[in-house]
């Protein structure tokens, strides 16, 4: 019996994915729910099992973009599993005798002298005002020499000829990566971006982490990081100033009372952006175990569809790639994007002292159109206090019941 593999919905609203890799080959002997192909949607990459058992003939190539619902692939479910490997055929090729060396046609040259390709002095001088090297100057003069007249018609070339390797290469992007870049396009041309700018002394949550993360690690198995303390203080800014969890729809604004909060995340094949679902009702081991969970499921390209769909507010680090200050794109139809960035020693003021303290620069970039430039600096400052005094503003002064020590 012959299984027409078609291509299932990945989701809502996907009407077409592109297969980025098979995992077999034609003709290859596959197991029922064996991965046999990976295929990208413009919201994710995800792998496509085979429905039976048997023979596999593939009805399209690497690259192609086919529809929900097509066919992909063919299985012969009638056909027996081979017994053991098969070996590799080895192909035989016959040597080639070698054919007669062509006879070399010797042409009287030019005999190159000491003088050959060296300037005169005048000429040295000109190629030096100019920036030529000399070895790319064919000199006219006695024995090769490069005369004033070479010199002065030299043109210099564009850029600096260094021998090196200029080749280039040509691969056509991903349905993700080129979803992401539209997406980002129309984030600029549709919104009235602006981005505010603050900056966090990150000194208490240093000495939290640093008194707490071995005991906290070690009763809840995952690290606490500078994630969770950023999550709750966006989820307390967000209660205070609703505006920025908000976006438009058609004519109307559209406010959310819960907050589900997207990360970006690296993945294999580009950006991706899981989101952590009522990250209101969550505690700080809430959070660190949904962000380990979300973000190893994008690295090992096991995210779903449903798990990138949605999100009122996200929250991106370019921080862990060095990054010192950026603009964040907004992720549609989101209406803002915080950004953070990495820690650095700097000198700072306090009680009237220069001290050193490990500062972080925040960017909050949101839509001008529903977000007024009160409601975008009065966020960033409340995040930004929530961060400065994270024991009363996000843990109520009982730092251990937060931490559930």
């Amino acid at each position: 019996m012959i299984l027409e593999m078609k291509v299932p919905s990945p989701g809502e609203s996907i009407t077409e994915v592109e297969i980025a890799e098979w995992l077999v080959q034609d003709g290859d002997y596959v197991e029922k729910d064996q991965a046999i192909a990976e295929v990208d949607s413009d919201k994710a990459t995800l792998e496509l099992p085979a429905e039976e058992s048997g023979i596999i003939t593939l009805k399209a190539e690497e690259g192609d973009a086919v529809a929900v619902g097509e066919v992909v692939c063919l299985i012969d479910t009638s056909a027996e599993k081979p017994q053991g490997a098969a070996a590799p055929v080895e192909e035989k090729v016959a040597e080639k005798k070698a054919e007669p060396a062509k006879k070399e046609i010797k042409t009287e040259a030019k005999k190159d002298t000491y003088a050959s390709g060296t300037p005169s002095p005048a000429a040295k001088k000109i190629l030096d005002e100019k920036g030529i090297p000399p070895a790319h100057v064919t000199g006219t003069g006695r024995d090769g020499r490069i005369t004033k007249e070479d010199a002065v018609n030299a043109v210099p070339s564009m850029g600096t000829p260094t021998g090196g390797n200029r080749g280039e290469t040509r691969s056509k992007l991903s349905m993700l990566r080129r979803k992401v870049a539209e997406r980002l396009v129309a984030a600029k041309n549709d919104t009235a971006m602006l981005t505010t700018f603050n900056e966090v002394d990150m000194s208490p949550i240093f000495a939290l982490r640093s008194q707490y993360k071995e005991k906290f690690k070690e009763k809840h198995g995952v690290g606490l990081g500078f994630m969770s303390f950023f999550t709750k203080a966006v989820v307390r800014a967000l209660e205070l100033y609703p505006a920025v969890n908000s976006m438009i729809d058609g004519k109307e604004m559209l406010t959310y009372d819960f907050c589900d909060i997207s990360i970006a995340v690296s993945g294999p094949k580009g950006l991706m952006v899981p989101v952590i679902r009522n990250a209101e009702n969550l505690t700080f081991r809430g959070v660190e175990a949904e962000v380990k969970r979300l973000a190893i499921r994008a690295r090992e390209g096991e995210i779903t569809v449903d798990e990138m769909t949605g999100g009122t507010f996200t929250i991106t680090n370019g921080g862990v790639f060095g990054s010192m200050l950026s603009t964040p794109i907004i992720n549609p139809p989101q209406s803002a994007i915080l950004g953070m960035h990495n820690i650095v020693e700097r000198p700072i003021a306090k009680n009237g002292e220069v001290v050193i303290a490990p500062i972080m620069f925040v960017a909050l970039s949101y839509d001008h159109r529903i977000i007024d430039g009160k409601e975008s600096v009065g966020f960033l400052v409340a995040v930004k206090e929530a961060l400065e005094n994270p024991t009363e503003l996000l843990m109520d002064n009982a730092v251990e019941k937060s931490l559930e020590l």
